[in-house]
């Protein structure tokens, strides 16, 4: 039986972390360990962790440099075969979600799916805007992120650390380095998560944008990035 490893970052998460434990330890699957790491909350965060503790959860609570370097260190104490980045807040789908992830394949790299989009109390908003494609593969992304990061579960053996250059799109980066690893990527056809809405500023917004702009000339070349990009820019104002 595959174990999943997965990896919450929290800093003084306490409004919004009780329902992942909750998510995560209600899953039928058994074969699971969720780690969290935190970035030592000076709220409840801790106390929340204590209350789910049990021998599949493992934790630490130390400071950081940012989001990208705590998932760094999430991967680093991952020994499942596969990895699933779950926000604070953030939930599977369903009760069997994991279970079905994991005995949907054999032996893929990538295994992914939809997303659905929930408020506060966690009802039901509406789906990601961008739906996953049937096909997936590295040049997919040159539409911007068509799979949200919470649904990409990855082999651990082919990942690789998040670049800590990128602050605010550095998952974008980092799905697209792994799918270029991936020979067998499969679609699960289901919703796998209930993603947060928690909204971005501007500020991030903008510099979000700049930093896909840079990661797709690196991975895409500039023409392609040039034209692709102002796409980009377009579909989110017209949002």
């Amino acid at each position: 039986m595959k174990k999943l490893s997965i990896i919450t970052v929290t800093f003084n998460a306490e409004q919004t972390l009780e329902r992942t434990l909750r998510s995560v330890s209600s899953q039928s699957y058994p074969d699971i360990e969720h780690i969290i790491v935190d970035g030592k909350s000076t709220d409840s965060t801790i106390d929340l962790v204590h209350k789910y503790e049990n021998d599949k959860l493992k934790w630490i609570s130390e400071p950081d440099n940012g989001l990208y370097d705590a998932m760094n260190k999430g991967i680093k104490m991952a020994t499942g075969n596969y990895l699933c980045f779950l926000n604070a807040g953030d939930t599977f789908f369903a009760e069997d979600t994991v279970e079905l992830i994991m005995l949907s394949n054999s032996s893929a790299d990538i295994i992914y799916g939809e997303t659905a989009i929930v408020d506060n109390n966690g009802t039901f908003l509406h789906m990601r805007r961008l739906k996953a494609p049937e096909k997936l593969t590295w040049k997919s992304f040159k539409q911007g992120m068509l799979v949200c990061h919470q649904a990409f579960i990855v082999r651990r053996e082919i990942t690789e650390p998040y670049d800590l250059r990128y602050h605010f799109s550095s998952d974008f980066e980092w799905s697209i380095r792994m799918l270029k690893k991936s020979e067998t990527i499969i679609n699960t056809n289901h919703i796998l998560i209930n993603y947060l809405n928690k909204g971005m500023t501007t500020t991030n917004r903008k510099e979000s944008l700049k930093e896909r702009y840079r990661i797709m000339v690196k991975h895409y070349g500039q023409l392609s990035t040039f034209f692709h990009h102002l796409w980009f820019i377009v579909r989110l104002v017209i949002k």
